[in-house]
């Protein structure tokens, strides 16, 4: 499985979360976004509606009966109804209970940067996990460092 380490130092994720999504959705995935923080999961419910005029992203919030039809779920804790195999902590807290999907998208700032590197030496030892850390440069353009 495949763990992606974002470190946001250019864009917010509000920028980035987007693209990454549309990009899981074009390759035929579905996503599971989770952030604790009901406000910030309302504002990117909001942000994937309106973040580029010519884009779709079909969404919803977790917690209705067509769960498991949607193609990218919001959701306060790690749960899958949508049945995703790619997930996005977008709060920046690593949980373990991601490592049941196929592939992470660890998003994170400067504020939780210790436990970001705690959870990435963390994978260090976890057979099966291949793990890349992604870095913004100054003109915002993901580079891998590691």
């Amino acid at each position: 499985m495949q763990v992606d380490f974002y470190h946001l130092t250019v864009m917010p994720l509000e920028r980035v979360l987007p693209q990454i999504a549309e990009k899981v959705l074009a390759g035929g995935n579905r996503l599971l976004v989770v952030d604790a923080d009901e406000r910030r999961r309302a504002a990117l419910d909001r942000l994937l509606w309106t973040f580029a005029p010519e884009s779709f992203v079909p969404h919803a919030q977790i917690g209705s009966d067509a769960d498991a039809h949607q193609p990218i779920l919001l959701a306060g804790e790690v749960n899958a109804a949508n049945g995703a195999k790619h997930i996005a902590l977008a709060d920046g807290v690593w949980r373990d209970d991601a490592l049941d999907f196929d592939r992470v998208f660890h998003f994170f700032d400067e504020e939780v940067i210790r436990a970001a590197r705690a959870a990435w030496k963390g994978l260090a030892e976890r057979e099966g996990v291949s793990r890349r850390y992604w870095k913004q440069n100054e003109a915002g353009r993901w580079e891998q460092a590691a």
